[in-house]
């Protein structure tokens, strides 16, 4: 977290934490036809409410949110967390510890609806979810991200580093090499992916850490194309004390996904375009 976010997030949390519970519960008349879904570990879930509260303050309220977390945590959250809970949003419990379940059992209960992916430390712009769906109503079909990479190579064809998966000019950008990116929001149309997306064993053999990895590659097997917003909203606001455990540190400082994505790419002999754009 950079320094100059501290004083937004301190301003933005306690704005938040000052809306009544009650108000925030209620069923909006203009909500879209939008699921929100997300997870999270035990070191946020003393923070979490701020980000459900920044999604259920949001201008077009989704139809539901659903947050999914470990079945070892039941009985052992905060009232601040809690308190949430109605109509419109929904604490659900799993066997898996992985973040892939943000989005899986989602898709396995509620196949036909649009489901929107965020994460669990950061606070939304109050248009968050407007944006993406407006998004949506231009590419009905595709996957849209607010934050996306791009996958490359280099010269030979070989799988460059993680942090060098950068965008070349707009002209030269091969759609099936946008990679959609958790943290600001990903929108999956329905059945938008794979039958092989809810495949446990799988994705914890093949990319146990790295779920944006895996729905990327059941996109690609598919056929979905992936799209970056072309008017996303104000960027989140990350919540102060949430990145002690964080997926980020191995997966790119350690370069984990570049090797995840690799694995994915043998095991399904994925045959994405290699040039160096």
């Amino acid at each position: 977290m950079k320094a100059k976010e501290y004083p937004v997030s301190v301003f933005h949390a306690l704005r938040l934490s000052m809306l009544p519970a009650r108000k925030l519960r209620e069923v909006s008349d203009n909500n879209l036809p939008v699921i929100v879904s997300l997870t999270s570990i035990p070191s946020r879930i003393h923070k979490i409410h701020l980000t459900i509260r920044s999604i259920l303050a949001q201008a077009r309220q989704p139809e539901k949110i659903i947050l999914w977390l470990h079945e070892a945590m039941k009985g052992t959250l905060p009232d601040s967390l809690t308190r949430l809970e109605g109509d419109v949003f929904h604490i659900r419990f799993s066997p898996l510890t992985c973040s892939h379940k943000k989005l899986i059992h989602t898709l396995q209960e509620y196949p036909d609806k649009i489901v929107i992916t965020c994460d669990d430390d950061f606070i939304y712009a109050p248009d968050w979810v407007y944006q993406l769906y407006r998004e949506h109503l231009k590419y009905p079909e595709s996957i849209i991200g607010n934050q996306t990479r791009y996958i490359r190579y280099d010269e030979h064809g070989v799988l460059l580093p993680y942090k060098s998966w950068t965008y070349p000019d707009k002209e030269a950008v091969v759609q099936e090499k946008v990679l959609p990116i958790g943290a600001e929001g990903v929108l999956y149309p329905p059945h938008c992916l794979s039958e092989e997306v809810t495949d446990i064993d799988l994705f914890l053999k093949l990319s146990p850490k790295a779920d944006d990895l895996w729905f990327k590659c059941m996109s690609l097997l598919h056929g979905t194309v992936s799209r970056q917003a072309s008017s996303p909203p104000r960027k989140a606001i990350p919540v102060i004390g949430t990145q002690t455990v964080s997926l980020k540190k191995e997966n790119v400082h350690r370069d984990k996904n570049r090797e995840q994505w690799q694995t994915l790419t043998d095991y399904f002999n994925l045959k994405l375009d290699r040039t160096t754009v």
